[in-house]
């Protein structure tokens, strides 16, 4: 490759992974180096890492970081990435979103399918999750078109059609193992969350309450609505408590994930709206959350399967 190595006693200011296809990657490196180099970033040095083979290391001395996130995905298309700031690190803290994160399906869009209502539903969230609605008021109707559904209907939706995405236990159980604290904050309902939360091994469960009176839906909710915000202070209360300096990674695919997105260090978007992928300094494209814990430089003798 054109640079290699690490120089001795050189501070990187940006650090990028990728995990890239073999095929055309020296070619690919090349022309990205030259545009970074051409917006003034130059790259100080480009390695495939030891302990993480298919992992792609490019190391920058100064640089803007979007800046550079935007230039890499120009060249190495869809490409799981991560850029960050300092050194990077296995996080001490893990937030994430669940629907179409954690699994792969929406909740409420499912569940709504028992009550024939699949699509009107579906066609809400999509808007909501692309940033185009108010997510309380979007929730609130979606909720609100539940009303009279047996509770029932939720052992059956979760037995059914609710299915983790792949790699998302080992990503969890991988992090736990190396002392990062694990929470699920979610715009969608305990119901769901809290059997997600165990099957995954998550130790928190953040997330909204469907009413229930007599064994069926009310339409409404019970207690305040978890959203963009509360994702927010979750993840702010959770870093306070672990201490000055504790690195945190968030996980979500739509726009009420931006905020925390935005405020972890590693913020990084699974198979996201554009919204959500263009607030993120890390983008999974693949379908398997064990990239991320490639791009954490974390070998894979190491992860827990």
């Amino acid at each position: 490759m054109s640079a290699t190595g690490r120089l001795s006693g050189e501070l990187f200011v940006l650090i990028a992974r990728l995990i890239a296809e073999q095929d055309r990657l020296e070619t690919r490196l090349d022309a990205a180096s030259a545009a970074l180099d051409a917006a003034g970033m130059p790259v100080a040095a480009a390695a495939m890492l030891d302990f993480c083979g298919d992992v792609l290391q490019i190391s920058l001395p100064h640089g803007d970081l979007r800046h550079v996130t935007n230039i890499l995905a120009e060249h190495f298309g869809e490409s799981d990435m991560l850029v960050a700031d300092h050194d990077i690190e296995i996080p001490r803290l893990f937030v994430s979103d669940m629907d179409s994160t954690m699994i792969g399906q929406e909740c409420i869009d499912e569940l709504a399918d028992y009550a024939g209502l699949k699509e009107r539903v579906s066609e809400i969230t999509e808007r909501a999750m692309r940033g185009e609605l108010d997510f309380e008021s979007a929730l609130r109707e979606r909720v609100a078109l539940l009303e009279g559904l047996g509770e029932p209907a939720i052992d059956r939706c979760l037995a059914e059609r609710i299915r983790p995405v792949a790699g998302a236990r080992t990503l969890v159980q991988t992090l736990k193992n190396h002392g990062c604290r694990t929470v699920l904050v979610t715009g969608g309902f305990h119901h769901f969350a809290d059997r997600v939360a165990e099957q995954l091994g998550f130790e928190r469960t953040v997330g909204n309450r469907l009413a229930v009176s007599g064994g069926h839906l009310t339409g409404k909710l019970a207690g305040p609505v978890s959203d963009a915000s509360t994702k927010l202070a979750t993840l702010e209360n959770e870093r306070s408590a672990l201490g000055e300096g504790a690195r945190v990674l968030a996980t979500g695919d739509g726009a009420n994930d931006i905020p925390m997105i935005e405020a972890a260090d590693y913020g990084i978007a699974y198979r996201a709206k554009p919204k959500a992928r263009d607030a993120a300094n890390g983008r999974i494209v693949s379908e398997n959350l064990t990239s991320i814990l490639s791009l954490l430089g974390i070998p894979r003798e190491n992860w827990i399967e």
